[in-house]
């Protein structure tokens, strides 16, 4: 049986090649982005950047909006903040965090969006 998904003849377009050879990044860039990639895998990390992606908030605030312990949120914040997803800024006696850039609001949209997009198109 006949695999579609694979070309039936193995016939390099060297022009083809080279050209998207000489856009692509470096393998260290790629490594960069898969670990960014990685730091977003966990769910509740993820929530609490669509949160920050809102406005900022406090630990207090993030724990009871995502029903986490203060423990946990503060240990998904620390992996983010060590991944420059966010930052924080303190006020008084409370510890406020933001996301790093409008980079990681565009970032965070963009997958969302594509996520939406792809639940549209499959929907029955």
């Amino acid at each position: 049986m006949k695999d579609e998904t694979v070309c039936e003849v193995n016939l390099v377009d060297k022009e083809n090649v080279d050209y998207v050879k000489g856009k692509l990044s470096a393998q260290t860039k790629a490594l960069k982005v898969a670990e960014f990639f990685k730091t977003l895998s966990d769910p509740a990390r993820m929530r609490i950047i669509e949160a920050l992606s809102i406005r900022k908030l406090c630990v207090c605030d993030l724990a009871h909006l995502l029903g986490l312990s203060q423990s946990a949120t503060s240990h998904h914040l620390r992996t983010l903040r060590d991944k420059g997803v966010v930052k924080y800024e303190k006020t008084g006696k409370i510890v406020y965090y933001r996301l790093d850039d409008e980079h990681v609001k565009g970032a965070f949209s963009a997958v969302l969006d594509h996520v939406l997009h792809q639940e549209v198109d499959r929907a029955p």
